[in-house]
């Protein structure tokens, strides 16, 4: 995949985000504004919030990218020594599907982990893996999309203290 689409798919997932903060708390503070000025600024805070979390659900997620990115860096994680991208390919897959799922359902891959097992089952295609070995890869890939939203919004936006 060339650069400029890795580019796109980012600066679609930040604008998703950054055009859901400003205009939650743009109708935050409309909605505030109607009781004052201490209403207008916890109005401006609420919708910041909201704005965020509505932001974080029009982030797109570039699959392809995302399979780019993994199959160049899959070695160096400590779980996959030896092993080949056929059998971590899916997984990967898996926790980036996942986070398309539930991002910005205040739930977290540890939250979703029997669901997430239970999926595997039914995506893991032709890897080899077990779920206790292909849930490292999936998290990795459920991080990485996380890590981005959170650089693009301020503060604890995922609610996992990082």
């Amino acid at each position: 995949m060339s650069d400029d689409k890795k580019a796109t798919g980012v600066g679609a997932a930040v604008g998703g985000v950054a055009g859901g903060v400003a205009g939650g708390a743009a109708a935050g503070a409309a909605v505030g504004g109607m009781t004052g000025p201490v209403g207008a600024a916890v109005g401006a805070a609420a919708g910041a919030v909201m704005g965020a979390m509505a932001g974080k659900g029009m982030a797109n997620v570039d699959p392809a990218a995302e399979d780019s990115y993994w199959r160049d860096n899959f070695s160096s994680r400590p779980y996959a020594s030896g092993a080949s991208y056929d059998d971590y390919g899916p997984a990967y897959s898996h926790g980036v599907n996942a986070y398309a799922r539930y991002q910005g359902q205040g739930r977290s891959f540890e939250d979703l982990d029997a669901d997430l097992a239970q999926d595997w089952t039914n995506t893991r295609g032709r890897s080899t893996l077990d779920w206790e070995r292909a849930r490292p890869a999936s998290r990795d890939a459920w991080q990485r999309l996380s890590d981005r939203v959170e650089r693009a919004v301020p503060g604890d936006s995922d609610r996992d203290g990082l």
